[in-house]
């Protein structure tokens, strides 16, 4: 089958190298993709919410599956676009109908969703600018650190963890009446601190099974220790090593297995990815949020661990098959490490040229903000290239990764020199 990836990141590099192994792919597309997908697929000047431009590839490319990577364009409704459509309505589109993709687009949403199926997560409330009065109220009624989310997408960046209370009033106030995310803070949600580790799942589902796919933990910060800036990652880990067979089934039935059920129950269309960001309060896991779609840079460490052939799986998926499926998994460990632009997650430069990827050997590099000009590989966004590596334990996989960057170069490069620090 002909298959189309929507998106430019390192997680689409990371979906492309793997569908590109499967002898059920004959011509493979990424739209708009970079230069890592440019070597293994044809990329398409198209954006990923261009819905009739994607029409047009899909009819002329004759693509009859469809992975969408990003979440923008399923928060505005691709998979009911092609439902819709006559001519599209029978491609498989992988990543859920515009109601059930709320789970990411809406923070309250999410929120109310997980209140009504008793699904573990922070006590919260959420504010407009018609109440931020209100808003200031329950920030005194809380402990620090104060959270507070942007309801909407802000690109991985609207939210703020602060540990002074009138500085959280001071944002929440930048947030709803400054417009400080756009709309996507046009609504606020504030919500108890959980003191704990971090972690992420990865569901699978065609709306009435489910598959598990690899543990990871990611690494959001763009300083070392976990300080300074949100970004959209700087480095993951797969497997979580805390994350033990108990704390996996409590995942599992407090947490998944309600999650698939809530989706049925309140008839959200869902065949997809089901990114479960987690926190391990004392023994117990809470959801800090859902995304719908695979995780950036998760999917560097997941993918490639998985051993079954991920067009089969895609396939189960579009046919309510997935029961069927058995899902293998690399006993290795994968980690990654971000390489960024000089000056991300604020204002950076672009097209720098990036040296030394030609002398990789132990290492993988997904390519994210990086794109062939000229024959040669530059620097086009702030996240750049993720640098994956397999080891027999993550802290061996870590040191091959940092080996591998030693021979890569690029002006004002960045990186973290501790992930995994804190394992």
């Amino acid at each position: 089958m002909n298959i189309l990836v929507l998106g430019s990141g390192g997680r689409e590099h990371t979906f492309a190298w793997k569908i590109s192994q499967s002898p059920l792919c004959n011509s493979l597309f990424v739209a708009p993709g970079n230069s890592g997908t440019a070597s293994i697929a044809t990329n398409l000047a198209i954006g990923v919410t261009d819905f009739e431009a994607i029409k047009d590839a899909v009819i002329t490319k004759n693509i009859s599956l469809v992975v969408v990577g990003p979440e923008d364009p399923l928060v505005q409704g691709i998979h009911d676009f092609f439902l819709k459509d006559n001519d599209l309505k029978s491609i498989a589109v992988i990543g859920p109908q515009q109601a059930a993709a709320e789970l990411e687009g809406s923070k309250e949403f999410a929120k109310e969703f997980m209140m009504r199926h008793n699904i573990p997560t922070a006590a919260y409330q959420s504010f407009t600018k018609t109440n931020v009065e209100e808003g200031y109220t329950f920030l005194e009624t809380l402990q620090p650190p104060y959270v507070l989310k942007a309801d909407g997408l802000a690109a991985g960046k609207g939210v703020l963890i602060l540990n002074d209370l009138e500085e959280a009033k001071t944002e929440l106030k930048h947030m709803l009446v400054d417009s400080k995310f756009g709309n996507a803070s046009a609504k606020v949600v504030i919500e108890e601190f959980l003191d704990g580790i971090e972690l992420s799942c990865f569901v699978l589902t065609d709306g009435k099974d489910y598959k598990i796919l690899p543990t990871a933990k990611d690494y959001k910060r763009i300083g070392e220790g976990d300080t300074g800036l949100n970004t959209g990652g700087m480095g993951a880990v797969s497997p979580v090593p805390f994350a033990n067979k108990s704390f996996l089934d409590k995942i599992e039935n407090q947490i998944v297995k309600p999650t698939v059920e809530g989706l049925k129950n309140d008839n959200l269309p869902y065949v997809g990815f089901i990114f479960i960001g987690l926190i391990k309060v004392g023994d117990d896991p809470k959801v800090i949020e859902y995304n719908v779609r695979m995780g950036d840079p998760e999917t560097e460490v997941v993918l490639p661990r998985l051993k079954t052939d991920l067009v089969a799986v895609f396939k189960a998926m579009a046919n309510g098959t997935l029961a069927d499926v058995t899902i293998e998994i690399d006993e290795r460990a994968a980690t990654t490490i971000m390489l960024v632009s000089g000056g991300y997650p604020e204002s950076y430069e672009k097209g720098k040229e990036i040296k030394g990827v030609d002398t990789i050997k132990d290492s993988i590099a997904f390519h994210a903000g990086a794109q062939f000009i000229d024959d040669k590989i530059m620097t086009s966004g702030g996240r750049v290239m993720a640098i994956t590596s397999y080891g027999e334990t993550y802290q061996e996989a870590i040191k091959k990764s940092y080996q591998t960057i030693e021979n890569l170069s690029f002006d004002k490069m960045y990186y973290r020199k501790d992930i995994g620090f804190d394992l």
